[in-house]
């Protein structure tokens, strides 16, 4: 009789463990993009781009310089907030923040094959009118930024709080579920690290609360020729704020 009991319990641990899997798969990239807190629009766009029937609308800030920079931000993040400081502290480029496929005024769903067609787009499209292009990405923004490095001739790029692999970060939350089979869109910059011939800089918050320190180490390793910033007291979500951010980003770029 006992055996029974135990022969239903398993079954159920095993329907659940199932059930959740299934509801990962499915809803996974509503727990990698969070565009509700860029929906509020407080600056009209003078940028417009169209790739595959989508409207992305951005800004561009000192435009008419001679070098450009791409800022790609992380998964909850409003890009239109850094339109002031960023003007300011590169005078000299002209600046185009354009919110990922749902974020801000765009259209579209995002995912990671549409961001980085979406980014790469973006690139050639400056590359243009700039003699040359850098790039910063932030957090998520990191995985689409390498691989723009990877694939086209970028001036310099920064990596504002990276890591690795979106995949190895999402295991280190749930070891207890096969992360590695159920993810889509992995974002995973190691690969595409020796493709990477730029200066680049990391910059890497000493108090991250979401990206393991480890997952940072592990890209830094991978990019022989990267400067590591590390801004000690700084949080995942508040690097921003410190003048270390400033100061690190304005050598490097300028």
């Amino acid at each position: 009789m006992a055996w029974r009991v135990l022969l239903v319990f398993a079954a159920i641990g095993a329907l659940l463990y199932g059930v959740i899997c299934v509801s990962l798969y499915f809803g996974q990239r509503a727990q990698i993009y969070h565009p509700e807190a860029s929906w509020s629009v407080r600056h009209a766009t003078d940028f417009v781009m169209q790739r595959d029937g989508v409207t992305l609308r951005g800004w561009v800030m000192n435009p008419g310089k001679p070098q450009a920079l791409l800022y790609f931000g992380g998964n909850g993040e409003r890009i239109e907030d850094v339109r002031e400081s960023f003007a300011a502290w590169f005078p000299e480029r002209s600046i185009y923040l354009v919110p990922y496929r749902s974020y801000g005024a765009s259209d579209g769903d995002p995912s990671e094959a549409n961001l980085m067609g979406d980014a790469l787009g973006l690139f050639d499209l400056v590359a243009t009118q700039h003699a040359h292009v850098a790039v910063i990405g932030r957090s998520l923004g990191t995985g689409v930024a390498m691989q723009v490095a990877a694939q086209r001739p970028v001036e310099k790029l920064v990596l504002v709080t990276p890591f690795d692999s979106l995949a190895r970060v999402a295991a280190g939350y749930f070891p207890w579920l096969p992360v590695n089979l159920l993810l889509i869109d992995r974002f995973e910059s190691w690969r595409y690290a020796p493709k990477v011939h730029c200066p680049v800089l990391i910059v890497r918050a000493g108090e991250d609360e979401i990206i393991p320190v480890e997952r940072t180490l592990a890209l830094a390793k991978s990019l022989p020729q990267a400067q590591v910033q590390v801004i000690p007291e700084a949080g995942h979500n508040s690097v921003q704020e410190f003048s270390e951010y400033r100061v690190g980003l304005k050598r490097f770029l300028n």
